[in-house]
């Protein structure tokens, strides 16, 4: 049997994707879409404090994309506001334990995209 095309966290993440689907009245939501591709990616995200309580994610997109949202969700549910904002490219890429062409690497970020879009609503506001 030959190896997954993006590895064995690639395709675990997208055949059995974490925290997708949607949250009952978010505090946060924003949807993009990745032109190049045609993926697109919706987040939700439940805020207490400064901090994220729970994150879901709903997804029309290649398998990166949908695994990239499923960790991205596993690294920053119950994770500060601050830690969300900072987290950096690489190491979401990192996260997915496999190299990608460079034409897949907007993939595994519009999660990420999206979610600082989402956060950038927050800055100055108190959610709750």
């Amino acid at each position: 049997m030959s190896a997954p095309l993006y590895g064995d966290v690639v395709a675990d993440h997208a055949r059995n994707p974490r925290n997708r689907g949607a949250l009952e009245s978010p505090d946060l939501s924003r949807e993009g879409v990745n032109p190049l591709c045609g993926d697109q990616v919706r987040i939700e995200l439940r805020i207490r404090g400064e901090r994220i309580e729970e994150m879901r994610f709903e997804a029309s997109a290649c398998m990166v994309s949908i695994a990239a949202a499923s960790i991205l969700t596993g690294l920053l549910a119950g994770a500060p506001l601050g830690r969300a904002r900072s987290l950096q490219d690489a190491e979401l890429l990192a996260a997915l334990q496999t190299e990608l062409r460079p034409s897949r690497i907007g993939c595994a970020l519009l999660p990420l995209q999206v979610v600082r879009e989402a956060l950038l609503k927050t800055r100055g506001h108190n959610t709750h």
